[in-house]
């Protein structure tokens, strides 16, 4: 997540970060976004947050939520992004479920099945290409759990552009061929889960496999984007941000 400048009805500006941080202040920016709904190719029904920007047409973004699940912080993160001018989908791979105690989520995803998710991605996806508000193009963007499932769901169906925050990368040449648009991915040098050897060897596989990366490193700890956590770095917060919008514009 992101400090930004955004502006809620009734009040003056107030940044993303600030908003975030107050449980008021995120449930009124993610009340503004749309439920919808959808039967999944594989027969499953699914729901998604959904925010939409003030121009006819737009680029479409899939944001995929961290372990915590679809939270109104992450709504709120949607409702950014379709301010910035983006079809935004906010979906939920956790069936309606958040939790803000580390354990339980940590249960919740755990209880991820590999093979649901990537059908609820790939129809999401399909959907959004379909939207009547969108211009045909996907860009998939998440942190964490979502940072992982970011990548998977652009392996899974072609997509224009695909966004990883500090997400699980341990993938293989072979695996990466089906990637479309290029990868952008934001890392942390002091990340004890998603690290260096990691990366790294991501970075090479992509190489291999003839795929266009974009990656970069910030003196940070996983997390860092998020103003909720103690690990949170607002000059890379920004930096990464500001990476991410012009990454964006270039690919969707």
């Amino acid at each position: 997540m992101y400090a930004r400048r955004t502006v809620l009805k009734g009040a003056g500006g107030i940044s993303l970060a600030t908003i975030l941080a107050d449980p008021m202040l995120a449930n009124a920016a993610a009340s503004d976004l749309q439920q919808v709904s959808l039967t999944t190719k594989g027969g499953r029904s699914v729901t998604a947050s959904l925010a939409l920007p003030s121009r006819a047409k737009a680029p479409t973004i899939v944001l995929v939520h961290e372990w915590w699940g679809l939270n109104n912080q992450i709504k709120a993160v949607a409702a950014e992004f379709a301010k910035q001018g983006y079809v935004t989908l906010a979906i939920d791979l956790y069936n309606c479920k958040s939790s803000g105690d580390p354990s339980e989520a940590q249960r919740y995803m755990r209880q991820v099945k590999p093979a649901e998710a990537t059908d609820a991605l790939a129809s999401w996806v399909a959907w959004l290409r379909r939207h009547e508000r969108g211009n045909g193009k996907v860009a998939t963007i998440g942190w964490c759990f979502g940072g992982g499932w970011s990548l998977n769901a652009s392996l899974a169906v072609p997509v224009d552009a695909t966004v990883i925050y500090y997400g699980n990368v341990a993938k293989k040449a072979a695996q990466l061929g089906a990637l479309k648009g290029p990868v952008q991915g934001h890392f942390a040098t002091r990340d004890g889960f998603i690290d260096k050897p990691m990366v790294e060897g991501f970075a090479k596989e992509m190489k291999a496999a003839g795929k266009r990366i974009e990656f970069h490193w910030y003196e940070a700890d996983h997390g860092f984007a998020n103003p909720t956590t103690g690990r949170y770095d607002k000059p890379d917060a920004d930096l990464a941000w500001k990476r991410t919008l012009t990454f964006l514009k270039n690919n969707v």
